[in-house]
Parts: C-alpha cells; sequence; structure tokens
C-alpha cells in the first residue's frame, strides 16, 4: 500500500452536543503521491519483482534504479520510471505483493489511483465515499490548499501497510510529484481538527 509519510496529527476531538463521540470528527489526516524516478540521483540498486501485475512470484529482475526512488516508492506504493527500457510505465510496491511492474499507477487490489479521488483508510470498506468537510487548523499561506482538498470526493480503496495506519486515518492521493525534496515541501500541509462526511447518494 502506499505509505503516507507525511501524516499529520489531528489534535482536536470532536462532539456531539449530547457528548457522544462523532465518529466522523478526529481523524489523521495524510497525503501520499507518486514518486518520478528522474528526481532522484542516488546510486542504483537491483530490484527484483514482478513483470506485471498478475504474476504471483515476484523473482525476475526488473532493473537498476536510484536507491532513493526505490526507498520512495517502498514509501508512497508506486512510482513512474523515466528511464531504460521501462520508461513510461509504473513500478508498484505492496506490503504483501513486492515489486511490480504496470503501466497504470495502482493500489494493491489493481484500481487505478486517481489524483485527489482515491483515498486508503484501516477500518472503511472499500468504495466508501467521503468528502473532507472541514479542514480545521491548516497550515498553508491561503486557503486555496484547503479548498483543493474539500471540494472533491474521496474514495476508499485500500488500506495502510500494517503498523502504519489506525483508527481514524486517512491518507490522500494527490498525483505525481512535481519537485525535488517534494516531501519536504508538502510536509508543511497540516490539518488539526479536520472533519469527514460519508456521501450516500
Amino acid at each position: 500500500m502506499s505509505l503516507g509519510l507525511l501524516a499529520v496529527s489531528v489534535l482536536a476531538a470532536g462532539c456531539e452536543a449530547n457528548g457522544s463521540e462523532n465518529e466522523w470528527s478526529d481523524w489523521t489526516v495524510s497525503v501520499y503521491y507518486t514518486a518520478v524516478q528522474s528526481l532522484y540521483h542516488g546510486p542504483p540498486q537491483k530490484v527484483r519483482g514482478c513483470a506485471d501485475f498478475g504474476c504471483t512470484v515476484p523473482d525476475i529482475e526488473i532493473g537498476r534504479f536510484p536507491d532513493d526512488f526505490i526507498d520512495a516508492v517502498r514509501d508512497q506504493g508506486t512510482g513512474r520510471i523515466t528511464e531504460g527500457p521501462y520508461t513510461g510505465q509504473y513500478l508498484l510496491w505492496s506490503y504483501d505483493g513486492g515489486f511490480r511492474l504496470d503501466p497504470q499507477p495502482r493500489d494493491p487490489d489493481g484500481t487505478i489511483l486517481e489524483p485527489f479521488h482515491s483515498a486508503a483508510a484501516d477500518g472503511l470498506v472499500a468504495g466508501t465515499r467521503l468528502r473532507l468537510t472541514d479542514c480545521g487548523i491548516i497550515d498553508a499561506e491561503d486557503d486555496e490548499t484547503c479548498d483543493r482538498f474539500k471540494h472533491t470526493e474521496w474514495v476508499v480503496g485500500d488500506e495502510f501497510t500494517p503498523g502504519l495506519g489506525g483508527d481514524r486515518h486517512i491518507d490522500l492521493y494527490i498525483g505525481e510529484e512535481t519537485e525535488q525534496d517534494y516531501s519536504d515541501e508538502i510536509g508543511v500541509l497540516t490539518f488539526a481538527g479536520a472533519i469527514l462526511e460519508p456521501v450516500t447518494s
């Protein structure tokens, strides 16, 4: 699964007027993205895995990639290859499936990831549709950042790598990274007291 290492802790608990806890408040919000090989320059390292999404024995040599790119793919779950015979394809990684090649960025269940639409969360049924209705306190220079996350419908299609998710934690997919040290740049994006709302219609 894609790992959201950019997680931000929700600091405020939301309660209903009668004092009972609201299951859609007090969520941790994090983001994940697709790494891009050309933005990494570490020493090359061999990767073995599957040549396609359907294989079950990940034991072919896929190629050699910068070690920091490989680390990013392990963290985020997907990476676009920009050099070599597999240029334009995606290197995928999951906890239980290892590395594999695919023409599309996918989650471990095979669903194509869509920027500002795909999400991951533990404890929610795949296909659950949600909106972020309140960003709470957000560490950003303007309101546009919050608005972009609020004005879209998120669909849960994945869970966290074991040990990295937890109760009331949602990971939102934002597409491909666009610059070096991308995680540092978007790491300043923080939510506190975020509130979600299920979409039923």
